[in-house]
């Protein structure tokens, strides 16, 4: 893309970003966002803890059926949809210009929050990382000031630049965790409990189900972030679609496979004490499991790549948040300047240093508020981003029912795929939502009022975008609607 002139009028040609991402490159970017390292480290020892015990596994197959499902609606949309956006130009197609403007806001809430949440995370592990190698003990938001240096660098470039930095950090992150998945494979069942001081007597009763389907959704929360690169992508109709079900089904075997084999390597009488052992004591549950069946260097190792892990995951989210900037620059809801590409790296470079500033202020508010970077800033981001993301994924499945049911023509002869799936994801997901309401605090780590307030943000987000559409924007985003005719 060559030009830096935007256009926001319905009958003027829309800026668009340019590339030629592969199938492959698009996953990695999706994948990294999802972290599988930091899922693995994080979400799985609370799902066993909190959740089912050596049954959590499940939780992860069933998050990764209603998400298979999920996809099905969402990637028989995809040739209906012409404009990159991910979920705003899916319900904007299905259920029109308001509730496209309302979802927006809602994305950009999501996804605002969930990479601060991360740059918290972030500061806080290489801080632990230092000082395990005998290093000072600094104040987390000077790692965090590094990262947002890095990722200002990069989104500020060419995408394939960014898909290739993705690619090696995620095939080290899954690499690791696969040679200690083998190694605990190999062993004998329960080996790592001659480790402990004392071993667990007496298996403990198995928690909730629904706890366990709620980390192992989370651990998703990226993924759909294919549409998001359409215009850059070599061939959005194909690349689109097999890039969802790719990362659906590579995200969702890591971490059922993963978790299985932190269930084997603990033994099932006893994962679930265990595991909340762990959790009560601040420890690091799945790098003792690598350390004891690995040895100290691939411990190390990993402890290392969880920061590669959490920094390709907040390049991945800003590189997400830049693009639905861009477009909704291009559709009139933020300014012009937004929908500007560089001549030279066909990147939304404005669009890209605006994520960044954000970014800045955002973490700075954080420093001088004196919040906890795990607690304060990572589990209130998360669980704003979980309600967010859900919203988001329920509102594109009765947006792709709608669209199809309004006109059955449309697909001919495919009324499973293109109308009762999506209603079968709506009714999952309508669950799921339920369960994430009714464990928030379990999400955030925080009291019932402040985890009742940072719920109701997305809900806020939706409401404001609804009512608060201007005449021009909701001219421009008509267009989305019309399109899918």
């Amino acid at each position: 893309m060559t030009t830096d002139k935007a256009s926001t009028t319905s009958s003027g040609e829309r800026n668009r970003l340019s590339g030629k991402l592969g199938t492959a490159g698009v996953v990695f970017m999706v994948v990294a966002a999802a972290a599988p390292l930091t899922v693995v480290s994080g979400n799985i020892p609370l799902a066993i803890g909190l959740g089912n015990g050596a049954a959590a596994p499940l939780g992860f197959v069933f998050a990764s059926l209603v998400l298979l499902i999920f996809s099905v609606g969402f990637v028989a949309m995809t040739p209906y949809v012409r404009e990159a956006g991910a979920f705003f130009t899916y319900v904007g197609t299905g259920l029109g210009p308001r509730a496209g403007q309302g979802t927006a806001f809602v994305a950009l809430i999501t996804y605002t929050a969930i990479q601060l949440g991360i740059y918290g995370f972030l500061g806080w592990a290489a801080n632990d990382t230092v000082v395990a190698m005998g290093g000072p003990a600094l104040p987390w938001w000077l790692y965090a000031g590094a990262a947002l240096v890095a990722v200002a660098a990069l989104g500020y470039r060419h995408i394939e630049l960014s898909s290739k930095v993705l690619a090696v950090a995620l095939i080290l992150e899954i690499g690791v965790v696969l040679v200690m998945n083998v190694a605990i494979v190999a062993a004998p069942p329960a080996s790592a409990v001659a480790g402990l001081a004392h071993t667990p007597s007496a298996p403990a009763d198995a928690g909730a189900f629904g706890i366990a389907v709620l980390f192992g959704v989370t651990g998703f929360i990226g993924f759909e972030a294919t549409a998001v690169f359409r215009d850059e992508a070599r061939d959005p109709n194909r690349t689109i679609p097999r890039a969802t079900y790719l990362a659906v089904l590579i995200i969702g075997a890591f971490y059922t496979v993963s978790c299985w084999c932190l269930v084997y390597a603990w033994g099932p009488d006893t994962i679930r004490q265990i595991a909340n052992r762990y959790l009560s004591n601040g420890g690091n549950m799945v790098l003792d499991t690598a350390r004891f069946y690995t040895g100290p260097v691939l411990a190390g190792l990993m402890q290392l790549l969880l920061l590669t892990s959490l920094m390709a995951c907040v390049l991945s989210f800003h590189n997400i948040v830049a693009r639905y900037q861009f477009v909704l620059a291009n559709f009139g809801i933020l300014p012009r300047a937004f929908a500007t590409s560089h001549q030279r790296h066909g990147s939304p470079y404005i669009s890209s240093l605006f994520q960044t500033a954000t970014a800045v202020v955002l973490v700075i508010l954080c420093a001088i508020s004196g919040a906890s970077p795990l607690v304060g800033v990572f589990g209130s981001m998360a669980g704003i981003a979980t309600v967010g993301i859900v919203m988001l994924m329920l509102l594109t499945s009765i947006a792709a029912a709608v669209f199809f049911f309004k006109a059955p023509r449309r697909a001919p002869g495919r009324a499973i795929t293109t109308r009762w799936m999506p209603v079968a994801a709506t009714v999952l997901l309508i669950f799921i939502l339920y369960l994430v309401l009714t464990n928030f605090t379990t999400v955030t780590g925080l009291g019932a009022g402040v985890s009742t307030l940072l719920a109701i943000i997305p809900m806020a987000a939706f409401a404001t975008g609804m009512v608060a559409i201007k005449k021009t924007s909701l001219a421009n985003l008509s267009v989305l609607s019309a399109a899918g005719e």
